[in-house]
């Protein structure tokens, strides 16, 4: 049974016409009533009474009649959905992205979109970069922004790389400065200053006390365990020092200390998943977002990308 074939059958029961539902379907006349000939073999039924100018449903024209219709309009809300969806009027966009990020650039892009695409469901996953993998490989996100390279071997992903972002010192404004005024910092300089601590898992956690080693010292933390948004809050109070991205410090109200050159960095990628092609929201939110930093967005998602 196809869909043209009762198509043309609730043409034909409409008009009680062969010839004029064949013109309103823009079709031949032989080719419908083949069609719908095709239709009473398959069924084992005859659809229609006829006679020289005189056509009328038999029963079991009549049962079928309201299924058919059902069908065809079941069939056209699903075309009008999906195009919805393919168009970008409607739909949903699954997004990870670390603290961070959701505290500086997911905000401002995600305004962009929004105002672009109305109708797209916004769902946000705040994670760290390793748990955000892990959920993105599940397929429970269509993209998420990343701190790249990952400690850990990582399921295979389409990454690209977007910005490096400076990493700062912030501190409270009335307390004393972590260097002399107007000077940066080394990073043995954060040897005598405790620090307010991101949670365990945390990709700044993990970043900031790599470097501290590296220079040789173990931090100290006056408070450790908190998000993006408490870390900068203990700093407010003088609970001690933080490392944060540029972005975020920006934004804080506190005062920021740059590190002496070679600055610290981080980068942020954006990844899907490898195996599967993202949703159209999902392409456009990222060529949004590379034209928010200034890149040139590539024609598609593979497009300089690499697979990890």
């Amino acid at each position: 049974m196809q869909l043209q074939q009762l198509r043309y059958f609730a043409a034909v029961a409409d008009t009680r016409h062969f010839t004029r539902a064949a013109e309103r379907e823009h079709v031949a006349q032989p080719s419908l009533s083949q069609q719908i000939k095709a239709l009473e073999r398959e069924l084992g039924a005859d659809l229609f009474h006829r006679a020289r100018g005189h056509i009328t449903l038999t029963d079991a024209g009549r049962t079928l009649l309201p299924l058919a219709r059902r069908i065809l309009a079941d069939t056209e809300t699903a075309r009008r959905e999906v195009q919805e969806v393919a168009q970008l009027r409607r739909g949903r966009l699954r997004l990870g992205a670390p603290p961070s990020l959701c505290a500086s650039l997911v905000p401002d892009v995600l305004s962009i979109f929004h105002a672009a695409y109305p109708g797209v469901e916004l769902v946000v996953h705040e994670d760290g970069s390793q748990d955000l993998v892990r959920v993105l490989a599940d397929g429970a996100l269509d993209l998420a922004l990343i701190i790249t390279p990952l400690p850990e071997q990582a399921p295979a992903l389409a990454t690209a790389e977007l910005l490096r972002e400076e990493l700062v010192v912030v501190s409270a404004p009335d307390r004393p400065t972590p260097v002399g005024r107007g000077r940066r910092m080394r990073v043995e300089d954060l040897q005598g200053h405790p620090l307010a601590m991101f949670r365990r898992g945390y990709d700044l956690r993990e970043f900031t006390v790599a470097a501290c080693r590296a220079a040789g010292f173990e931090p100290v933390f006056t408070v450790e365990g908190g998000e993006m948004d408490a870390v900068l809050g203990f700093v407010r109070a003088g609970l001690g020092v933080a490392v944060v991205p540029s972005m975020v410090a920006a934004r804080s109200g506190l005062r920021v200390t740059r590190f002496a050159t070679p600055a610290m960095h981080r980068v942020v990628s954006v990844a899907h998943r490898g195996d599967v092609s993202p949703p159209r929201a999902a392409r456009e939110l990222r060529r949004i977002l590379m034209a928010h930093l200034g890149l040139e967005a590539p024609g598609g998602l593979d497009g300089a990308e690499r697979t990890r």
